[in-house]
């Protein structure tokens, strides 16, 4: 087991990328806290979690609180003596164009994508430090390397985690704290979903966009799951301060377009 006597923190576990997270570590052998404002999905994701016999604990938090971050981070700690690895994976997507973001939607796209890291790595780092070191893993995007029509504040936010990743594996590199960043195409989450629509017009909207991926299909949050465990896990145990991209090959050419054939 990868992952076998460490204890982990996943942030934006109630689906998707997070939740396959979860599952994964705990596979490998992790203890985990698996961390949400969502307790419907964090119940099904615990659920999931305890038919597979995982050790892992449900965290009902904002992690846009500061207070609320260090009382689950220091429970985890108090829980299972150590803590090895933080996912912030949370994340939220605004389309809107600019001139129509409020102020209050801006804050709120900062707040979890990009300061609730913050807070994650201010309260996790003392901990790992005393054990010797650990893996921090930040969620970025495809949107951390380019723009996209109709969401400035949400590609803003993940430009800013892959900068945010690279300074503090500089930071605390000779702590023995790794630092990386996973960058996640066309993914079928609840947030590519919300982007994209849920009715046929959604999946219309998908396929339009997968003509531009040369795989030619839509990722599982299984496949980002995996690689997130890899960057976690001693595999990787001479990396840091990446942007790993899992996107199906989109960013790999300027110009590409085929379109599906019709099924």
């Amino acid at each position: 087991m990868k992952l076998s006597g460490q204890v982990a923190i996943v942030t934006g576990a109630a689906g998707g990328i997070g939740r396959a997270s979860v599952l994964t570590f705990a596979h490998e052998g992790a203890k985990v806290t698996a961390v949400d404002v969502n307790a419907a999905g964090g119940a099904e994701t615990l659920a999931l979690a305890g038919e597979r016999g995982s050790e892992v604990v449900f965290e009902h938090a904002d992690i846009r609180d500061e207070a609320q971050v260090k009382a689950l981070v220091d429970r985890t700690v108090a829980r299972w003596g150590r803590l090895d690895i933080l996912f912030n994976n949370a994340g939220v997507v605004l389309v809107k164009p600019l001139e129509e973001t409020t102020e209050a939607e801006w804050d709120n796209v900062m707040s979890v994508n990009l300061k609730a890291m913050f807070f994650g790595c201010k309260h996790v780092i003392p901990h790992m430090r005393r054990t010797g070191g650990g893996a921090i893993l930040n969620t970025g995007s495809i949107g951390s390397f380019t723009g996209q029509l109709n969401t400035p504040a949400y590609i803003a936010s993940k430009g800013a985690v892959a900068l945010f990743t690279k300074s503090l594996a500089l930071d605390y590199g000779r702590d023995g704290i790794r630092v990386n960043c996973i960058c996640p195409g066309i993914t079928d989450t609840p947030m590519l979903r919300e982007h994209m629509g849920y009715d046929e017009q959604g999946e219309k909207n998908i396929r339009k966009r997968l003509a531009r991926v040369p795989l030619g299909k839509i990722l599982e949050p299984g496949d980002v799951a995996r690689a997130a465990l890899y960057l976690v896990s001693d595999d990787s145990a001479g990396i840091t301060g990446i942007t790993h991209v899992i996107d199906g090959g989109l960013l790999a050419a300027a110009e590409y377009n085929v379109p599906l054939e019709e099924e």
